[in-house]
């Protein structure tokens, strides 16, 4: 069975902004290439659980395996040297990145409290969205009582878009959330 944003990708979304963007080719119209759900940790070197604990909720919230992240430079003002674990990370492709994106919107964003719509200028320029998380009980799939700190993670919208005008309308035909 196909999720349920990916078909109305292929029968809505894609052919109203072809007509938008005047694009010839159907393979030039932008698409959601993945999705990177990243939590960096700052005292993962000294807190080894803690980093445990990251990776079972980004695991819960996602339905995959976390990968540790490692330091690529040593820092000595945050006393990190290269190679230490500081965070953990995932990659959602294909089916699975659909149906996250869709509990996403229905279900995680109207949780937050206060939520009056997502920033419409996290863009990077090249069409790619990265939206904030101040912590991550507003995920239904993550147990209350057995959460030992409250966490933030930066989730990442790659699409293949160009530029950010293409990316905005794509992630708003989807029913991005974004303030006026």
């Amino acid at each position: 069975m196909q999720p349920r944003l990916k078909e109305r990708y292929r029968n809505e979304i894609a052919p109203a902004l072809m007509k938008e963007f005047s694009f010839t080719n159907h393979m030039a119209v932008p698409k959601l290439e993945k999705i990177v759900l990243n939590m960096g940790l700052g005292d993962a070197h000294s807190n080894p659980k803690g980093l445990e604990a990251a990776r079972a909720e980004l695991a819960q919230v996602t339905g995959q395996h976390a990968v540790v992240t490692k330091a690529k430079k040593s820092i000595a003002a945050f006393k990190l040297r290269e190679g230490m674990q500081i965070g953990a990370r995932v990659t959602l492709r294909g089916d699975r990145m659909y149906e996250f994106l869709d509990r996403l919107l229905n279900a995680v964003l109207p949780r937050i409290r206060d939520f009056r719509g997502i920033s419409p200028d996290a863009f990077d320029g090249r069409g790619n969205y990265t939206l904030g998380v101040r912590e991550q009980l507003i995920f239904p799939e993550i147990d209350f009582a057995k959460v030992e700190k409250v966490r933030g993670m930066n989730i990442s919208i790659v699409t293949t878009a160009r530029t950010d005008e293409e990316g905005r309308a794509l992630l708003r035909s989807f029913g991005m959330p974004f303030r006026k």
